[in-house]
């Protein structure tokens, strides 16, 4: 991280870091976190009371860009004259890509630090109070591991934590700006990765969520085979982690030690996100993926063969360059038998820097939208279908929290990740219950974004 330069007078400051996008960006947050705290900074809720403003940007697909510069400009409005705060400084994915258009556009920001940069954070506030004026230093490379071995604490503030096993990605979709923003696949060292979650667990983080770009990748370039499933077995043996869910795989990286593993591990949670992105085998091949059908399709049965009761998410796209009716056809006819358990779906955004860009013919928007529509309808039926399979079922539950009419708790089985899965209802059938407890819950009732159910003695 090199030496960081300490000001003459050095006061502590109050810092407010907003951050936007996926949990893999949440995680370099929490990381930025942890050091401005070792800096003897103060970390604040309030932009309003802040000296350093720190927004941690997505920059993946168009609504992201907008949605991170519409947030850049409004923190803008804390700063000096008008409010308490010094500097702004932009870090993430957005600065990465656009650092000097960020600059010369946005003079209200004082410093951008790229996806490589973020152990440099404290080193960036002390030099904007030394030298008193903006910098213009740019990003270096993108891609890095190194501040992932702070020892953070998970922002949640409930019983899980985020585990990134590894930085950047080396598949190369051609609509993807994800290998210029965040560099080639880099995996963790196994010990490190053991280390920080022995650190969670022991602090009463109970669930790892595992997240990468490719989970299924993880030690292909460190150790030149695939070691997820070495990772998990020593994860497992973490006396004081109770579950371990696994989230964004490719099915090429799926093998049977895996699913074994999942099949007869209990720790080991029955869920995959497995975002198959399409099923005509044009287009898959256009976007340059490592799946077809055939094997999409036998990679979930392999899944269901093994384990009745998994619950698998997906992610799919619609609207990509030379997408016909046909391809469309048959990606509806794909999820109509795949029958996810719960279905992500997104317009293809062309994205500067990848090969699709410049790619036509383009589906005009209108009839993409369309589709992402008739996607999102056929889905709303089967995860309908699929939680009411789950009626009559006990299972355990953690309460995460009390609804907001003061009678459900709100809870997550294994059948459901942090922030993007439908949540269950929970009623109290004792009065021992507590906040953060798991407990056995009877399933009784299912909607297509929720269940309901009671606990059970």
């Amino acid at each position: 991280m090199g030496d960081r330069i300490k000001p003459m007078n050095r006061m502590v400051k109050s810092v407010y870091l907003l951050s936007l996008g996926c949990s893999k960006n949440l995680v370099d947050a929490e990381c930025m976190s942890e050091l401005i705290r070792l800096d003897q900074h103060i970390l604040i809720n309030d932009p309003q009371n802040a000296d350093i403003i720190i927004v941690n940007t997505c920059g993946f697909i168009e609504s992201a860009k907008t949605e991170a510069i519409e947030a850049i400009l409004e923190m803008a409005d804390f700063k000096k004259p008008h409010g308490r705060a010094d500097y702004l400084i932009v870090t993430g994915c957005l600065s990465q890509r656009y650092a000097a258009d960020i600059l010369n556009d946005l003079p209200e920001v004082d410093a951008v630090l790229g996806t490589a940069d973020y152990g440099r954070i404290t080193e960036m506030i002390n030099t904007l109070y030394a030298s008193g004026s903006r910098c213009l230093d740019l990003p270096g490379t993108a891609g890095s591991i190194e501040h992932l071995s702070v020892k953070r604490k998970p922002s949640s503030g409930l019983k899980y934590a985020y585990v990134k096993v590894a930085e950047g990605c080396s598949n190369r979709c051609s609509y993807c700006a994800i290998p210029g923003i965040r560099g080639d696949f880099q995996s963790r060292p196994l010990e490190d990765i053991i280390e920080e979650s022995r650190h969670l667990s022991e602090a009463g983080y109970e669930e790892l969520v595992l997240i990468a770009q490719d989970t299924t990748r993880y030690g292909l370039d460190l150790y030149g085979r695939r070691a997820l499933t070495e990772l998990l077995r020593d994860l497992c043996r973490l006396p004081l982690v109770r579950m371990i869910r696994i989230l964004y795989v490719y099915a090429d990286g799926i093998t049977e030690e895996l699913i074994d593993l999942m099949k007869n591990e209990p720790k080991i949670a029955r869920y995959l996100d497995l975002p198959i992105q399409h099923a005509s085998d044009k287009i898959l091949k256009k976007m340059n993926r490592h799946d077809d059908l055939a094997r999409i399709r036998q990679t979930v049965f392999s899944l269901r063969q093994a384990m009745p009761d998994i619950i698998l998410r997906s992610t799919v796209m619609v609207g990509f360059p030379g997408e016909v009716a046909e391809d469309f056809k048959i990606l509806i006819s794909a999820l109509k038998e795949l029958r996810f358990d719960r279905l992500g779906c997104f317009v293809f955004s062309a994205e500067e820097g990848t090969p699709a860009y410049e790619w036509r013919p383009r589906v005009r928007k209108n009839v993409a939208e369309a589709r992402l529509s008739r996607v999102m309808e056929l889905q709303q039926g089967i995860s309908l279908e699929k939680n009411r399979e789950r009626i009559g079922k006990i299972i355990p539950v953690t309460l995460e929290t009390i609804h907001e009419d003061g009678i459900f708790y709100i809870g997550r089985s294994y059948g459901e990740a942090p922030e993007v899965d439908p949540v269950i209802l929970v009623a109290a059938g004792r009065e021992d219950i507590t906040v953060g407890q798991t407990c056995l819950v009877r399933i009784l009732d299912a909607g297509e974004y929720e269940l309901t159910g009671e606990t059970v003695e």
